[in-house]
């Protein structure tokens, strides 16, 4: 419907639109692009929420991020300029990675048919003679207990807005309750309760989710993995998607246990989804690319790559009839 769109990518709404819809979708390094919030600035403290661009090419999403990146004075978090030219990356012929492929971003649950056409897709960057190798992250910890840190992590800044906003005579717990989704409101009403210690030791958690992806990048210059669990979910008419309850017979948070986007948020790694073909129903999938920290030309540049290797052109069906017309 767009050439080009934004998202706010604070456990993977850039990459998961992205991974579903068939599209890019690219959450640059944390900082990398500026957010302005006001009236908090230090509202995103640590690396957590990102914005972004959705494209239908690699290309076209390094030229939206070249143009909203860039140091911003009232962002006290945002990055200085060091150079970096995103469009050059897509172009310029990028030196053979060592790439290292984790099947279940450490123990996620993933759908039969998801783990297919990603393992398929990894077999085509194989075939371009670049070396992979299969390597499971270890978090130290299960899938379960990082999705209740991300809900417990994000709500508590939600929280923080909310009573702000009761400030300001927007009481959303209470006149404005029975609006939110269940999820949402119970999001709010368990963040209350977290202590500012509470909140601090979640930070041991996350050392462990950074440590983790740093003991592959020490021999690896990127990690490919699913974007996603599962194959595209329906989307709810009322604003409350969520996902499924479990995976092959495992339990997941619905909200965001599915989502394998989540833990590099965490970190402010930047990390790319691609679309990396089709289930037998004919729905998108989509692959995860990650990269070491503030190395955002690599990520772009193995995406452009491997655009090229299994171009998906072909799956907009309107602009492929446009393109045969011209």
């Amino acid at each position: 419907m767009a050439a080009l769109a934004q998202g706010t990518d604070g456990g993977g709404s850039v990459r998961i639109p992205a991974s579903f819809s068939g599209t890019v979708g690219f959450k640059a390094s944390f900082g990398r692009i500026p957010s302005v919030t006001r009236p908090d600035a230090f509202l995103w403290g640590h690396p957590l929420v990102h914005i972004g661009p959705l494209a239908r090419t690699v290309a076209d999403a390094a030229l939206m991020t070249a143009v909203m990146a860039g140091p911003h004075p009232r962002d006290p978090l945002s990055l200085p300029d060091t150079g970096i030219d995103d469009v050059a990356a897509v172009e310029r012929p990028s030196r053979a990675p060592r790439i290292a492929f984790s099947p279940r971003l450490g123990n996620f649950p993933v759908d039969a048919r998801v783990a297919a056409v990603v393992r398929g897709a990894v077999s085509s960057i194989q075939a371009q003679d670049i070396a992979v190798d299969e390597v499971e992250l270890d978090f130290g910890v299960d899938h379960n207990e990082l999705a209740a840190l991300w809900v417990r992590t994000i709500g508590v800044h939600y929280a923080a807005i909310a009573v702000h906003w009761k400030g300001e005579g927007i009481d959303l717990l209470g006149d404005h309750a029975d609006r939110l989704t269940p999820e949402f409101r119970r999001m709010l009403e368990d963040a209350v309760g977290v202590s500012a210690v509470d909140h601090a030791l979640d930070d041991l958690l996350r050392t462990r989710i950074l440590d983790g992806l740093e003991d592959v990048f020490e021999d690896h210059d990127l990690i490919v993995a699913p974007t996603l669990a599962v194959p595209p979910v329906r989307n709810a008419t009322d604003g409350n998607t969520i996902g499924p309850t479990e995976i092959n017979g495992e339990p997941v948070d619905p909200l965001i246990g599915w989502c394998m986007t989540y833990p590099v948020n965490f970190t402010g790694h930047p990390a790319i989804s691609v679309p990396a073909g089709l289930t037998p129903e004919g729905l998108p999938v989509g692959l995860q690319i990650i990269g070491r920290r503030h190395d955002d030309e690599s990520v772009l540049a193995m995406a452009a790559r491997f655009e090229r290797m299994q171009p998906w052109f072909q799956d907009y069906p309107g602009l492929a009839q446009a393109d045969r017309a011209a």
